[in-house]
């Protein structure tokens, strides 16, 4: 498999999102916005030739859009390979990639989001293990920073004490998001726009700053919705998987888990 970088030079011309096929597309073009804004960072976006359907998004930790201390360590933002690609070893090179470049760097490891099952947009902890990484830390909806030490003796990974226990006090449905993801531009108005018409109190926060990322009260930032103050998923939902939401926590009696 080839790969590619890329850079400020050559954003504008490459494809970025795998499911996106039109680099004019809302989507893409928010992402690369907000690429564009991160390179400087050290953010590396590392994908293959075949139109993005596989990639990595890594960046120093201390820059990361997430509530974690990780110091001297790399943050994989994303590890993403879809469809038919997948069985062929091109995440294992993409991470091996990773873990030379953030080495070349003087990094003492590599951190990333996962859970002890997988859930959709995180990486899956059996492929995690098998490559080495330990968990470090736990929210308490679930969520762990695993992480891959360069060296015996060294400082831990965690998260930030707003991240262990996301919790809002705003009631009805609060959803917390960034620019990172591509589908939020997309999917986003369309919650709102549903919320609106069916009478659902919603209100979406787009996290602009990596301050408030850092900060965040939830260790998922790029998606992360809460109902009556308490975290629910970071799935991303169209307006059926939301009403279908709604009304299965409307049919819910109080009490009820």
């Amino acid at each position: 498999m080839e790969y590619i970088r890329v850079s400020k030079d050559n954003l504008e011309e490459e494809h970025i999102c795998c499911a996106i096929s039109n680099n004019k597309d809302i989507q893409v073009s928010s992402k690369k916005a907000w690429l564009a804004d991160r390179f400087d960072e050290g953010l590396v976006f590392l994908k293959s030739v075949e139109r993005g359907k596989c990639f990595i998004e890594y960046i120093p930790a201390e820059y990361a859009w997430n509530p974690i201390n990780a110091p001297e360590y790399m943050y994989i933002d994303c590890l993403w390979v879809s469809g038919s690609l997948k069985g062929h070893g091109y995440s294992s090179d993409l991470l091996n990639e990773c873990i030379k470049d953030s080495k070349e760097k003087g990094k003492k490891g590599i951190c990333i989001l996962s859970a002890a099952k997988k859930k959709p947009f995180l990486s899956d902890p059996k492929f995690l293990a098998f490559k080495g990484f330990q968990v470090c830390d736990e929210a308490d909806n679930g969520i762990q920073l695993w992480y891959l030490s360069f060296e015996k003796s060294v400082e831990t990974p965690c998260f930030k004490e707003c991240a262990k226990y996301p919790r809002i006090d705003e009631k009805g449905y609060v959803l917390y998001y960034t620019n990172q993801c591509p589908f939020n531009a997309k999917y986003v108005p369309v919650l709102e726009e549903t919320a609106k018409n069916n009478g659902i109190p919603f209100r979406a926060i787009r996290i602009e700053t990596r301050d408030q990322a850092q900060n965040a009260p939830t260790p998922i930032t790029t998606y992360a919705l809460f109902c009556d103050g308490d975290y629910v998923t970071n799935e991303q939902m169209n307006d059926k998987k939301f009403l279908k939401l709604v009304n299965a926590k409307a049919k819910r009696k109080p009490g009820d888990s």
